[in-house]
């Protein structure tokens, strides 16, 4: 069952993503049932368009259904065509890694319960899987079963996949690992560098069984030197004629192949990476009653060496902050991609406690965004009128902040400048992470470019030690900004004496020493303590595994901890209440008699 879909479809420029989609590839693809009597291989390609082909890449998927399972060919189907599909919904700021795995967990479950009315799993609905998904600079491979991957560069075939079959004999095998064999799936994942001219290949068992990698090898070093200039029609052309050798060899299974050749990378070039940054000219500084693109200016909110923010109203008086970026950055590529980003990344963070990036209807005449406006303080401006404010009040503050922070990191991005300016308390108490100008997005983080990123962008005495120190940082170094600022609301002051910023070596965090907020603050439950103690450790495998769990810590008392009503002795155990009577009365009275 071959499946190619939108190839070579009209480039669409997405200008709200600073990449170029320059990426291109030639492919082909062919199966056939052979000397079978159904076809129980599936196969597969995906080139999408636009932002897709940056965000989620090229896909090419080759299934084979297990015969001696009544539900391989269509579990084979099933799985590529869902897989085709279901892969490019999943979020765009997934990383290709968590997209595909949250999808192939979705399908192994599927196909393991539609093969439950046979005794045997292996009976069920069970196929192997490969696939390549080619993103930027860099191609993905995912593999369960005894399908195989080689890449041919440079002369040389290197087969990528490993086969997950055992042998009982010359002539019969079986698979130890499949879709729909178990309810866990156990996925081989690799991530390579991709080179202009390199030639994928993806085949099933029915081929590659009848060859070996020299001969493998010789047939596609042999097309090639024919063929220096690949087309769609030639990549197909190898495929069946690969499957015509098979079967003349004596193949006995269904025969399938796929053929990819990387005929374009991305440009890497700073030039020409600036000249795409630089289509929107930015706006000069402005001032009250000033206007850009109908919105007119207001307020002056808030200035800085790096942004402007505005207060502006539109025509039907609706009400928004504008964010500009700076002059002193025009020439700054790195800078203008970020901020690019800023309001990309805003628009699918979906939550009550993040800020909306509003959606705008008319093209832009330069490079700015907009947000709505939220009347209110930020919490920065709120701790200096509540110094050491009440611990319920500061708990509930905290919950709507680690509501917000969940909703990044669902989305596999850090915010990575967590601290009170960053964060703001609207007139109705409801808590909303403001900023987006250091958030770390692992599926944009994927995609290649020439630009030296900034990777310490959030203030030092919020930032967790593991981002000063270059290392790789994840969910846990937010918990960490979030236990600082939790910290700040309690105690009145930062953790550590203040010393957090002043650290830039390991030896230096690790001489750090944590005062208990207790201290500061006698209100502070021990339990609190512990929690933030924890969460702030220098080791971030030493935290909590993740925000919502520090939440719980920080609201729940420890079964040691929590208060214990009060049980009188003659209760709790009424012998020994008399025994201690006794002993005291006949103390007493020996007390009495010898006076």
């Amino acid at each position: 069952m071959p499946l190619k879909l939108d190839t070579h479809a009209s480039p669409v420029i997405d200008h709200t993503l600073p990449f170029a989609t320059s990426l291109q590839l030639v492919v082909g693809q062919a199966s056939e049932k052979g000397r079978k009597s159904q076809n129980e291989d599936a196969i597969g390609i995906r080139i999408p368009s636009g932002v897709s082909l940056m965000t989620k890449g090229i896909v090419s998927v080759i299934s084979d259904g297990v015969s001696t399972a009544e539900g391989g060919a269509q579990a084979s189907a099933i799985s590529v065509s869902n897989f085709l599909a279901d892969y490019y919904s999943t979020p765009d700021s997934w990383s290709v890694q968590t997209s595909s795995a949250k999808v192939l967990t979705a399908l192994n479950r599927w196909l393991y319960g539609l093969g439950q009315d046979y005794r045997d799993a292996r009976r069920g609905f069970v196929c192997t899987f490969s696939a390549l998904v080619f993103k930027s600079c860099t191609v993905h491979m995912l593999h369960v079963g005894d399908s195989r991957i080689y890449r041919f560069r440079r002369g040389e075939l290197t087969q990528l996949s490993h086969d997950h079959s055992t042998k009982i004999n010359a002539s019969h095998q079986y698979l130890t690992r499949a879709l729909g064999m178990d309810v866990k799936l156990d996925v081989d994942y690799k991530a390579l560098t991709v080179e202009q001219d390199d030639l994928y290949l993806l085949t099933t068992d029915g081929i590659h069984d009848q060859f070996t990698e020299f001969e493998l090898r010789q047939k596609i070093s042999c097309f090639y030197q024919l063929h220096p200039q690949l087309s769609d029609d030639l990549c197909e052309q190898f495929c069946r004629k690969l499957i015509t050798k098979a079967f003349e060899l004596g193949s006995k299974d269904n025969l399938s192949a796929q053929l990819l050749c990387v005929h374009q990378l991305p440009k890497q070039a700073i030039d020409d990476v600036y000249h795409h940054l630089s289509q929107r000219p930015f706006p000069p500084p402005l001032s009250v009653g000033m206007k850009l693109d109908g919105y007119k200016v207001t307020h002056i909110i808030h200035q800085s060496q790096r942004s402007q923010v505005y207060r502006v109203e539109n025509d039907q008086q609706h009400t928004f902050c504008m964010k500009t970026p700076s002059v002193n950055y025009i020439d700054d590529a790195a800078y203008i991609e970020r901020f690019m980003l800023e309001s990309w990344i805003g628009q699918r963070i979906n939550s009550t406690h993040v800020v909306k990036v509003a959606e705008q209807h008319q093209p832009k005449s330069a490079l700015y965004y907009l947000t709505e406006f939220l009347p209110g303080v930020s919490l920065a401006q709120w701790l200096v009128q509540h110094k050491k404010a009440p611990v319920e009040e500061v708990l509930l503050l905290l919950k709507q902040i680690e509501l917000g922070v969940r909703a990044f990191h669902r989305r596999e991005t850090l915010h990575q400048d967590l601290k009170p300016d960053n964060i703001f308390i609207t007139r109705d108490s409801v808590v909303k992470i403001i900023d987006f100008g250091s958030c770390y997005i692992k599926g944009v983080a994927e995609i290649s470019t020439p630009l030296t990123r900034d990777h310490i962008l959030g203030t030092a005495d919020y930032t967790a030690p593991e981002v000063i120190l270059g290392y790789q940082a994840d969910g846990r170094a937010d918990l960490f900004s979030l236990a600082v600022i939790a910290y700040e609301m309690l105690a009145g002051e930062l953790p550590f004496n203040g010393k957090l910023a002043k650290c830039n070596t390991r030896q230096a965090f690790l001489r750090l020493e944590y005062v208990n907020a207790h201290t500061l603050n006698p209100m502070v439950p021990t339990w609190i303590d512990d929690a933030l103690k924890k969460a702030l450790n220098i080791e971030p495998n030493l935290r909590q595994a993740d925000t919502c769990e520090l939440i719980h810590q920080l609201t729940t008392p420890s079964a040691h901890q929590r208060p214990q009503h009060f049980v009188p002795l003659i209760s709790r155990n009424p012998v020994r209440f008399w025994q201690v009577t006794s002993i005291v009365l006949f103390l007493a009275l020996v007390t009495s008699l010898l006076v």
